[in-house]
């Protein structure tokens, strides 16, 4: 993360600096200490201090006086609600999903875009594996999974690419080693209806993923469904999954529009 200044004077930076430290936990890091989010921020110790102290107050992170170290709290959990609820499409599609994923043996997940990454906005588990469990929240990168490569295919030119821009900017290189995919994932979804990744993001699951055609209060959601290789017969990625996939979106979109 970056601390320079935004260009823009109505820019509020002392929240842009309070975000950046949010955004700092981790399901592999969620206690940090003061050190660790100056290093990860680029703000000094005492910028630091000050924030977190703030955030402490607010309910937005919790000092844990064992590790010495602090964790999200509760109000950062009670941030998100209002969104989740008004996404009226996770309670209409979780039976449907729900069904694939007993069928195929895999996971199917919804998801949206969070700027250069895809986050799970609900999921369902057709497997008992500890080791795979997606879940709510969860956020995934773009350019290597079948839910964000369905995403950029779909998206307008002109948003597609200033996207792939700060996608760059944040990972330099990356565009172009998936640049072959990227067209391929286009190609996929005009003829088939769905987007594929082969194990790109994680070597031992392949994925698909199906763009909902109608904007969910303004924004594009991403079906996908993943299920181990060792799982999976020759060809029924393509054959069987994908064009499940596509029909559970299409029913989706029509009970949408039938549900009160």
């Amino acid at each position: 993360m970056s601390a320079a200044r935004h260009c823009d004077p109505d820019f509020a930076t002392t929240l842009q600096h309070g975000l950046q430290v949010l955004h700092c936990f981790t399901v592999a890091e969620p206690a940090l200490g003061n050190k660790e989010l100056s290093e990860r921020t680029g703000l000094s110790k005492a910028t630091i201090s000050r924030l977190t102290y703030t955030l402490a107050a607010r309910g937005l992170v919790v000092f844990d006086a064992h590790l010495r170290r602090y964790r999200l709290g509760s109000t950062a959990l009670t941030i998100g609600y209002p969104l989740m609820a008004s996404l009226r499409i996770r309670q209409v599609a979780r039976a449907r999903m729900k069904q694939l994923a007993d069928e195929v043996g895999g996971s199917v997940s919804l998801g949206m875009r969070d700027r250069t990454r895809m986050v799970y906005v609900e999921t369902c588990r057709g497997h008992d594996l500890s080791a795979w469990r997606p879940d709510i929240g969860a956020a995934v990168p773009m350019l290597p999974t079948a839910m964000g490569r369905s995403w950029l295919a779909q998206a307008p030119q002109a948003l597609r690419e200033e996207v792939l821009v700060q996608i760059e900017a944040l990972e330099p290189g990356q565009r172009r080693v998936y640049e072959a995919d990227l067209v391929q994932a286009q190609r996929d979804l005009e003829r088939k209806g769905f987007c594929i990744s082969r194990g790109a993001w994680r070597s031992d699951v392949q994925a698909v993923g199906v763009p909902i055609l109608v904007p969910q209060d303004g924004e594009t959601l991403v079906f996908n469904c993943g299920v181990l290789t060792s799982r999976l017969a020759p060809r029924q990625l393509e054959l069987r999954i994908g064009p499940r996939l596509v029909e559970l979106a299409r029913n989706v979109e029509s009970d949408m529009g039938s549900a009160p």
